[in-house]
Formats: C-alpha cells, sequence, structure tokens
C-alpha cells in the first residue's frame, strides 16, 4: 500500500529521470547513470514503488500504428451538479476506451476530455455516446492539428 513518499534526493531524481524515459532500462543501467551501485539503486526503486511514486510502468504505444492518430479535446458543459449524476456520468465516461485523459475543470467547461480516434466518423460514435449517456448542455470539440509536444514524464524538481 502506497505510503506517503520520504524526500527526494539526487539519487532519486535521477532514477526516476531514467525510468521516466525508458522503463524497461536494467537496474545496472539506471544505477549507472544515477551514479549508484546496483543494490541501493534497486532498493531506491523498490522504495519509490512503495511510496506510491512509481505507480506503474507500461510502454508507450505510437498512436498512428494502432490507427488512432486523430487527437480530440472535448469540452462538456452541463446544467446537472448532483453527486449522483456526477458519479454515474463519470463512470460511463471512464468506460469509454477511446477517451484516454478525463478531467474535471473550473470555470465555464466542466469537464475536458482526450480522445484518440482514427478519423471523424469514429470520433462521431464517440460523441454520440457521450450525448446519449447524459444530459448534457454543451458539447465542443477541437481536433489536433499538430502535436508540437508530448510527454509523459513528469518534471521532478518539484518533489520533497
Amino acid at each position: 500500500m502506497a505510503q506517503n513518499p520520504s524526500p527526494l534526493d539526487g539519487f532519486d531524481r535521477k532514477i526516476l529521470e531514467c525510468l521516466q524515459e525508458d522503463a524497461t532500462l536494467s537496474v545496472a543501467e539506471v544505477a549507472q547513470r544515477a551514479g549508484l551501485s546496483p543494490s541501493p539503486c534497486w532498493r531506491r526503486i523498490r522504495r519509490l514503488e512503495e511510496e506510491g511514486v512509481i505507480r506503474r510502468r507500461v510502454a508507450l504505444l505510437d498512436p498512428a500504428k494502432m490507427r488512432v492518430g486523430v487527437t480530440v479535446f472535448v469540452t462538456i458543459r452541463t446544467n446537472r451538479h448532483s453527486m449522483d449524476w456526477a458519479e454515474r456520468f463519470c463512470r460511463a465516461v471512464s468506460e469509454i476506451p477511446e477517451v484516454l485523459e478525463f478531467h474535471r475543470m473550473s470555470g465555464s467547461v466542466d469537464y475536458l476530455l482526450r480522445v484518440v480516434v482514427p478519423d471523424i466518423a469514429a470520433y462521431d460514435g464517440v460523441y454520440k455516446r457521450l450525448i446519449e449517456m447524459a444530459d448534457l448542455f454543451d458539447v465542443s470539440s477541437s481536433f489536433s492539428m499538430e502535436q508540437i509536444k508530448y510527454t509523459t514524464a513528469l518534471p521532478t524538481g518539484y518533489a520533497p
């Protein structure tokens, strides 16, 4: 079970940077890059996992090769703000596989989704599922024309 993380030192930050870049690196490779021997490096990785700093290790797939190269940002506004409605809506949207990110927002938009699909027709199917599942005031879609920056790596400098 994850516990509150210990403060990170320079070795921890370097380990995290290495693993965010390539989680398939061996402990020996991470240790060498972080300036540690393998045993202390392995213990640090285990602690970072146990504390929940490292949530999981995944493979990043190429969207074009998976035929989901179209990214759509969807903003949703609703007039419904009860907890029961929100829980049902969030559960339903979370089950749509094309929705990669789902955020509750402040300001004039209630929810923001990042959706990936192969084409506009496939997005239309996602859109129809969204409007079928809940009473929504407004659904607005913006298609990404070009991905200028994409990373999954979090900055490590802000951690305690």
